[in-house]
């Protein structure tokens, strides 16, 4: 990368998603934007307007966006995946995936809701949870999730974007049935991208 500095300086990054660096922030920041709109939509939000400012994100980093190859795993048996207030809800593992980070290598699985998955809306909703050295430091202690849709894979190819890691409603409150990331997406590295820990009073 450094052998590219001059370069850089003169033309705007283009990353392997065709994005330049403005144009890959730029759709970040209207990603973000999104996510707080979307507590003042939702009538079971942890939080009101005047929460919204005490949310932190790290800035759009294009590195911690990568691209992933899918294992399905059709046999994989359902589970009841524990959650933080003690009770389960079952899911079952859609697949594998496996994705470059930093330079080394990381696997981690993708889960299914069997509840959602009888909902025509969210029947391709597939759910990323994950922990990492950032836990209990710079965010959520109890993890962060990423969603992801069966429609966006290609090939078997997703894009795993870190930058979209957002906090479950256990992070601002009580009274939430948060699932825990299971011990096979514990990454042992520190994402520091995504949504850090909440500002406000919990």
């Amino acid at each position: 990368m450094k052998n590219f500095l001059f370069a850089l300086m003169l033309f705007p990054f283009v990353s392997a998603f065709g994005q330049s660096d403005s144009a890959y922030i730029a759709s970040i920041e209207e990603h973000r934007a999104k996510y707080k709109q979307d507590f003042l939509n939702n009538e079971h939000s942890p939080l009101g307007e005047e929460d919204l400012p005490y949310l932190d994100f790290y800035a759009p980093n294009p590195d911690y966006a990568v691209t992933a190859e899918l294992t399905l795993t059709p046999d994989a048996e359902p589970f009841d995946l524990a959650t933080y207030s003690g009770i389960t809800k079952p899911y079952v593992q859609y697949g594998w995936l496996d994705f470059s980070l930093l330079g080394r290598e990381y696997r981690m699985a993708v889960y299914q809701s069997l509840r959602l998955r009888q909902m025509p809306m969210y029947r391709d909703y597939l759910f990323l949870p994950f922990k990492d050295h950032t836990n209990g430091d710079a965010t959520y202690g109890g993890g962060r999730y990423i969603d992801l849709s069966i429609q966006d894979f290609t090939e078997g190819r997703i894009t795993v974007d870190f930058n979209k890691a957002y906090n479950p409603y256990c992070a601002f409150s009580d009274g939430y049935n948060c699932p825990i990331p299971p011990s096979e997406n514990h990454l042992e590295l520190a994402i520091e991208a995504g949504e850090k820990a909440f500002k406000g009073e919990h």
